[in-house]
């Protein structure tokens, strides 16, 4: 995928990571159940690929069928180890594989990462565009998009419980 708009990037190249495990345990296979006639990864990988500002947008999965659908939808796959894959595992090990995977397999050096939940269908380009105008041109080093929650938590010594 080409740069879109290099110029308002300030030669940034920006890549969208969306991590889409198959083996979720809360909700079995999530991340490709429908929704509204759609997979539910597919809402992301194309707020991904419409962004006027993304250069790549990349899956990371260890599950074959999730893999294919995201092929289906236009984004990139890159296979994750099985090690990266459990549910204990962080998000940093697996971005930190697909941008090693990224400057070894192709060259490319991203400046900005650009993290996807695949379980947020209702983001769409126009929120990720604007949280790269305001990053882009102020003096940030990360931005979090976060939405109010009245959930209810209990705490059992060092552990939430919701």
């Amino acid at each position: 995928m080409e740069q879109k708009n290099k110029t308002k990037t300030k030669g940034k190249n920006i890549v969208a990571i969306i991590p889409a495990r198959g083996g979720s345990t809360g909700l079995p296979r999530k991340n490709i159940k429908s929704l509204a006639g759609k997979p539910l990864i597919a809402y992301s990988i194309e707020a991904a690929l419409k962004s006027k500002y993304i250069d790549k947008v990349i899956v990371s999965t260890e599950d074959e069928e999730i893999a294919e659908i995201s092929r289906r939808y236009g984004a990139k796959v890159i296979e994750r180890p099985k090690e990266l894959a459990k549910d204990i595992t962080p998000t940093e090990p697996v971005l930190e594989h697909i941008l090693e995977w990224l400057k070894e397999d192709e060259g490319y050096k991203s400046d900005i990462i650009i993290l996807l939940q695949p379980t947020s269908p209702l983001r769409n380009s126009k929120h990720i565009d604007e949280a790269l105008d305001i990053f882009l041109n102020r003096d940030y080093d990360s931005l979090l998009s976060v939405c109010p929650s009245s959930a209810f938590l209990w705490r059992i010594g060092e552990t939430f419980i919701g």
